[in-house]
């Protein structure tokens, strides 16, 4: 949620490549251009529609963002003056990833699988 609907939709617009299917003053509805199946939606805080115990801005998020090559979606988002967080680095627990954030405060992981150490390896379950 958001105070902001259209500077919110602009920011993953321009920067993480979504598309509108429906857009009203409130409420926008956003996919990925790379992948149907993800999809946002942006919601102005305060419209009716939430519970009004609800309402206000998103706190505590946290969104992953899979992609195939997070060193040029990091040189791009840097270029671009977008902060950031937590610069980008190989994890052991099996993430390449860096995170910066949006216009809400809403944290953004940019990630991409990697091979885990072998400590972190034996914490998956099989098959993943």
């Amino acid at each position: 949620m958001t105070g902001d609907v259209a500077a919110t939709k602009a920011f993953y617009i321009k920067h993480f490549g979504f598309k509108p299917l429906f857009e009203s003053d409130w409420y926008v509805h956003l996919q990925s251009a790379e992948d149907r199946r993800v999809n946002l939606g942006i919601v102005h805080g305060d419209h009716k529609t939430i519970p009004e115990e609800g309402r206000g801005r998103t706190s505590g998020l946290l969104i992953n963002f899979e992609v195939r090559n997070p060193d040029a979606v990091y040189e791009r988002i840097t270029a671009a003056g977008l902060p950031i967080l937590c610069s980008l680095r190989d994890e052991p627990f099996g993430q390449r990833h860096f995170i910066t954030k949006d216009p809400n405060g809403v944290l953004i992981d940019v990630i991409k699988p990697i091979p885990p150490s072998p400590e972190f390896q034996a914490q998956f379950t099989e098959g993943a």
